[in-house]
């Protein structure tokens, strides 16, 4: 079979969804990462199967959202590839949580930010919801941010 054939056979997969992202921390930052992804995220941590707890790290998970923390000897944070991880009431979570977030309004009618966890891993946030006035606020937040007038 020609590599071409493959890669229309691997297009036509049954993909459904991204079972889990894994985000590196830092050898021991198991403790901080729960601060952040279960504390201040809101996950919940799930044990991890034996074998694969001896080697560090965390899993924490809601709904659908699954995010892996994996214990890395070289750690360097990921400034540019990262999770997006989408939620409801994004801007309001923003505003009660003290993230210092960067929104961005690139995308038009998509409500978004970066934060970073405690190890300068870059980490989208999505509103699921996208409701239009709340994508405005975001629109005139960032403008703000930016030292420009609101519209």
């Amino acid at each position: 079979m020609s590599s071409t054939r493959s890669s229309a056979a691997g297009a036509s997969a049954r993909w459904v969804a991204i079972d889990h992202v894994q985000v590196a921390i830092p050898i021991g930052g198991e403790d901080e990462a729960r601060r952040f992804y279960a504390g201040l995220l809101g996950l919940s941590e799930v044990p991890k199967p034996a074998v694969m707890a001896a080697r560090g790290g965390a899993w924490f998970e809601s709904g659908v959202v699954r995010v892996h923390v994996g214990a890395e000897d070289a750690f360097v944070p990921a400034r540019k590839a990262h999770p997006g991880l989408t939620m409801n009431g994004l801007a309001e979570f923003i505003g009660s949580s003290g993230l210092d977030a960067t929104w961005n309004t690139e995308i038009p009618d998509i409500v978004r930010c970066h934060v970073f966890d405690p190890f300068g891993n870059r980490i989208e946030l999505i509103d699921a919801g996208n409701d239009v006035v709340e994508a405005a606020d975001v629109a005139d937040r960032a403008r703000l941010d930016a030292g420009e007038e609101s519209a």
